[in-house]
C-alpha cells in the first residue's frame, strides 16, 4: 500500500519503482536492469556519463542475497520509528556534484538509512557526522540530511561506495563486492579528468579503492599504502595525480567511542579542501 514521502507527502510503494517521482531518483521505467555480474560489467562499461551510471546503479538486481535483504527490510523489516514511511529498497547511487574534483568512498548503505531514503549516508547516524563536517568545511549546503528532497546539495565533492546495496549485518560477501566493483571502476574512469582527491572512510573502503584503481590501470605505490586516519598516497591517473586520504569510518562504533572525533574529521575534510 502506498505511503507518504516524509518531505513531499507523495505516496510511494515500497520498494520504490523507478521513474515514479521519488526525489532524486536517477532512473526511469525504461532504465536497463543488470541482473547478473556479467550484466553489471557490460552496463558499467556502457555508461557514458555520471548521470547514466547513477541510473544504472539504482536499478541493479545482480546480487540475489542483497536484493532479497534490501526488499525485506523495505517491507517487513523496518525500524519501528520509520513505520509509515515508504522505503527506497533499491541500490543507493552515488550522490553529490557530478563535476566534483573530490570523491568520498564509504562502504555500503545502511538498512534503515540509505536503503530507506534512497540517498547515500542520508537518514542515519553516520550521515549526521559526515554531512555536518562537510557543511563546516564548505562542501554541503546544510548540516543535516534526513530525507531525499530535503534541499541538501554538495558542491565540489561527491559520495560513492564499493557496494551500493544494504548488506545483512553490514557485511557484503567477497562475491558481492566483486560484482559491484565495475560500478566503482566506471565512476573513477568517468571522473579521472577532473578528480584530484579521494577521501576513503575505513580500511575496507581503502582496500577496495586501491584494488579498483589498479584494475583500471591507475598507478598505485608499491608496497600497497597502509590505511590509517590521515594516511596519504598518490595515485597516478590518465588525468594526473590523485591524492588518496584515509579517515576512520563515521560509524557509531568509532564516533561513540571517541576513536573518531569531530575535530579529527574536520582536519581531514580541511586536508581534502586544500588538496583539491
Amino acid at each position: 500500500m502506498p505511503e507518504p514521502h516524509p518531505v513531499t507527502g507523495e505516496p510511494f510503494e515500497s520498494p520504490v519503482q523507478p521513474g515514479t517521482g521519488w526525489p532524486g531518483d536517477p532512473a526511469t521505467g525504461q532504465t536497463t536492469v543488470a541482473r547478473t555480474p556479467a550484466g553489471v560489467r557490460r552496463l558499467a562499461r556502457s555508461a557514458g556519463s555520471i548521470a547514466e551510471l547513477d541510473a544504472l546503479v539504482s536499478v541493479c538486481r545482480a546480487c540475489p542475497r542483497l536484493v532479497a535483504w534490501r526488499e525485506e527490510v523495505a517491507t517487513t523489516g523496518r525500524r519501528r520509528s520509520f513505520v509509515g514511511e515508504p522505503y527506497w529498497g533499491r541500490p543507493a547511487a552515488s550522490f553529490g556534484d557530478p563535476e566534483a574534483t573530490r570523491l568520498i568512498v564509504g562502504l555500503a548503505p545502511a538498512a534503515n538509512g540509505a536503503n530507506r531514503t534512497g540517498r547515500m549516508f542520508t537518514g542515519d547516524r553516520s550521515g549526521d557526522w559526515i554531512f555536518a563536517a562537510l557543511h563546516r568545511g564548505g562542501f554541503a549546503t546544510q548540516a543535516s540530511s534526513v530525507a531525499a528532497g530535503d534541499g541538501l546539495q554538495l558542491h565540489g565533492i561527491r559520495m560513492t561506495a564499493p557496494v551500493h546495496c544494504a548488506p545483512p549485518a553490514n557485511k557484503p560477501t567477497t562475491g558481492e563486492k566483486a560484482t559491484c566493483r565495475p560500478w566503482l571502476e566506471r565512476e573513477l574512469q568517468l571522473s579521472a579528468d577532473r578528480l584530484r582527491v579521494i577521501l576513503v572512510l575505513g580500511g575496507i573502503g581503502w582496500d577496495a579503492t586501491i584494488s579498483t584503481a589498479r584494475a583500471i590501470g591507475w598507478e598505485v605505490p608499491r608496497p600497497k599504502p597502509r590505511f590509517g586516519h590521515g594516511a596519504r598516497a598518490t595515485l597516478v591517473t590518465p588525468g594526473g595525480p590523485v591524492e588518496l586520504v584515509g579517515c576512520y569510518h563515521v560509524s557509531q562504533q568509532n564516533t561513540f567511542t571517541g576513536r573518531l572525533t569531530e575535530s579529527m574529521l574536520d582536519d581531514v575534510i580541511a586536508t581534502v579542501r586544500v588538496l583539491g
